[in-house]
């Protein structure tokens, strides 16, 4: 059984209700319906990895990840992949390679980021930002971006999980890391 509850902009929250597995017992829980998203680890020639400083309201604060957004109603992941990183950064790619997809949280979400790399980006534009979107480019080597991580400034978790997929960048990521309070 469900309930539809309100718009959320880029969520719409689903009530269902579901018997315990373990003590038969009624649940109502919220889903929260979203459309897939996509990330994507652009790469230059020289192999810097092209980053995004944003606001974002949920934190409160500007962050450091990857070039990322929705997929709309009708695009495939790879045309979103290759929308997102040019309106956002003004880059393009001829070379894309599909990374997978992870479900961002699935106690409460129902949909899944797909990842990319794009290799070889060139600028080729001017960004085209949403009205809602302020956003600075800034490319770093693997050296900076493993850095970055250690030092909790890249902390997004569906970039790092990007990050995952390219063997050669997460290796040596961790050492005696700190916990990193905000």
């Amino acid at each position: 059984m469900s309930r539809q509850g309100p718009d959320l902009m880029i969520f719409s929250a689903r009530y269902d209700w579901y018997l315990n597995p373990r003590n038969a017992r009624k649940m109502k829980r919220v889903v929260l319906e979203a459309p897939d998203w996509v990330n994507i680890l652009a790469l230059t020639p020289d192999e810097r990895i092209l980053l995004v400083r944003q606001f974002r309201f949920g934190t409160e604060h500007i962050t450091t990840e990857i070039p990322a957004g929705l997929i709309d109603p009708g695009e495939e992941s790879l045309q979103a992949a290759q929308r997102e990183l040019r309106e956002e950064t003004g880059y393009t790619s001829v070379k894309w390679t599909y990374l997978g997809a992870v479900e961002p949280n699935p106690a409460f979400l129902n949909n899944r980021c797909h990842h990319w790399l794009a290799e070889d980006i060139i600028k080729s534009a001017e960004p085209e930002l949403d009205i809602g979107e302020d956003i600075e480019v800034d490319l770093m080597d693997f050296e900076q971006i493993r850095q970055a991580v250690r030092e909790g400034v890249i902390d997004h978790v569906l970039a790092l999980s990007a990050f995952s997929r390219l063997p050669k960048l997460w290796t040596g990521i961790y050492s005696a890391g700190k916990e990193r309070r905000s």
